[in-house]
């Protein structure tokens, strides 16, 4: 049997690779794209959740911007607008795999088992076995190898601890009591879920308060407009520069680059979620988890209170939505050999103007990429501009 050989290979089959492909599919470039379409908000997400972004923010991108989420809503009768109508995730999902159908029909929703460099380019090896060798690679397989649990909950067992990203259905945890860990948008959404699904709930954070976003309000005064003007993140100069100059910020000092990233929209429910949660669950704010271990069949927490004293709270489970950070590290099919020639930054990927890594023909897009290009590469907005400057630079690269 021949091994096949495109120019090509795109791994991961959410916003930013279902976005690429979309444009290399119009550009009439042979490529062949590899997971399972919008595989991580289906596995990942509570049923119910609401995105943070708003309706204009939440796109995926053809090359013709044909169709828009607004597009697909309008076509099935779904309440839509650009700003200050939420976003359900099933929602989210289905358009993501409506996108495919249209735009990238070819999907093969295989995962890659490894991706180790060959003659000058790369070798893939697919969960069937197959081998396909390729000129050039994308990963753009988003967040879900890079959930963070904090190092004092190591030891855990996996049946009484998992990470907010693992979810998914939470009907299994009724009649339990489980704690969530954290003060962001996540865990307000999966401890609302968990309410919902009849579980007595404890949230902990070391905030002293749950910081709510506002919101929004349209239309808005000129001089408020001016002052702080929207973009694809949020409102503020910042937010906008962010998406408005990806190369400039990429031109920042390493330092501060990494620490805006980290800082720039953090943890902070959106404000719809604020009556599923205020009044209905037990919150333990300003507080930290010193410890944590299994005693007599319980999960005991030691919560440190700001004075140093602590408490123990006994629970069934704790959900962990401590984030995500990135690590290269982490991309188990990354072959050893292929990883040690990556310059890498804080086990992030440095990459070039366009995207690319130190490896010649090996790309990273999203959350990988926000170090170098900001934080509006964690967000699906940023998938637009990473489709449209990673495929200028292939076609150049084959003029």
């Amino acid at each position: 049997m021949g091994v096949d050989f495109v120019e090509l290979a795109i791994i991961g089959a959410g916003p930013y690779g279902l976005s690429l492909a979309a444009h290399m599919q119009d550009s009439g470039q042979s490529y062949r794209i590899f997971g399972d379409p919008m595989g991580f908000w289906t596995q990942h997400m509570p049923p119910g959740m609401r995105l943070k972004s708003e309706g204009f923010a939440s796109d995926l991108y053809d090359p013709h911007t044909e169709f828009p989420l607004k597009a697909f809503c309008a076509e099935n009768d779904i309440p839509y607008g650009d700003i200050g109508v939420p976003v359900k995730v099933e929602t989210f999902v289905s358009y993501g795999q409506e996108f495919q159908r249209r735009y990238v029909p070819q999907l093969e929703a295989l995962s890659v088992h490894s991706l180790a460099r060959r003659n000058g380019g790369f070798e893939l090896a697919t969960a069937t076995g197959e081998i396909l060798r390729a000129r050039k690679v994308v990963v753009a397989t988003g967040i879900a190898n890079f959930a963070y649990v904090p190092p004092e909950l190591d030891g855990l067992p996996s049946t009484r601890l998992t990470h907010s990203s693992q979810y998914g259905d939470v009907s299994r945890f009724k009649g339990r009591r489980v704690a969530v860990l954290g003060a962001g948008a996540s865990a307000i959404d999966v401890a609302a879920a968990l309410n919902k699904a009849g579980a007595a709930v404890d949230l902990i954070a070391r905030v002293d308060e749950i910081r709510f976003h506002d919101a929004p309000r349209e239309p808005r005064p000129l001089i408020e407009r001016i002052q702080a003007p929207r973009s694809g993140l949020g409102i503020g100069w910042r937010s906008r520069l962010c998406t408005d100059l990806p190369l400039v910020f990429r031109a920042l000092p390493q330092a501060l680059r990494f620490r805006a990233v980290a800082r720039h929209l953090g943890p902070a429910p959106c404000w719809f979620t604020r009556d599923d949660i205020v009044g209905r669950v037990a919150m333990h704010l300003g507080v930290s988890v010193a410890d944590a271990k299994m005693l007599d069949g319980s999960l005991c927490l030691s919560l440190r209170e700001p004075n140093g004293a602590t408490r123990v709270l006994e629970v069934d489970h704790l959900v962990a939505a401590t984030g995500f950070r990135v690590a290269v590290s982490r991309l188990g099919f990354l072959a050893p050999a292929l990883k040690s020639g990556l310059t890498l930054a804080d086990d992030t990927p440095v990459l070039g103007r366009h995207f690319e890594s130190s490896v010649p023909g090996l790309y990273f897009i999203g959350a990988a990429a926000a170090n170098t290009f900001g934080p509006m590469l964690r967000f699906a907005f940023g998938a637009n501009y990473a489709a449209k400057r990673v495929l200028r630079h292939l076609l150049k690269a084959r003029a």
